[in-house]
């Protein structure tokens, strides 16, 4: 079962640039492998409504983690894993309103089924 842990944002700010999500994914799986990691984010981004420019992922070695950005028009996703900790820290900021970044995080929850998450939202460019 999935613990999930989202920390308020003051919801009087109405006018702002992006979202920023800072999450982390406690007892993942599925991270220890690039190309696995690499999809996964793709595909994050094109479920948030996002527009793909790059991507670009490194292995440090078997079993030693994975840590990879995909660029977006909108921003970025990215991503460190510590497997030997079923861990993984990753960084969503999308600007714009046709964009969700929470449907990234629900994409890449899919594939990397962590027991817990805690997820920390700043708006950027408030004004």
């Amino acid at each position: 079962m999935n613990s999930i842990t989202v920390l308020p944002v003051d919801k009087t700010q109405q006018s702002y640039l992006g979202k920023h999500l800072i999450v982390e994914f406690w007892g993942a799986s599925n991270i220890s492998d690039a190309l696995s990691v690499e999809k996964a984010l793709v595909l994050a981004a094109h479920k948030a409504g996002a527009t793909l420019l790059k991507s670009d992922v490194h292995d440090f070695g078997d079993g030693m983690g994975v840590t990879g950005v995909v660029m977006l028009a909108e921003s970025h996703i990215s991503i460190h894993t510590w497997p030997e900790r079923n861990y993984a820290a990753l960084d969503v900021f999308v600007c714009g309103h046709h964009t969700d970044p929470y449907l990234a995080i629900k994409s890449m929850e899919k594939d990397f089924i962590p027991t817990q998450v805690e997820i920390t939202e700043h708006r950027r460019g408030v004004q």
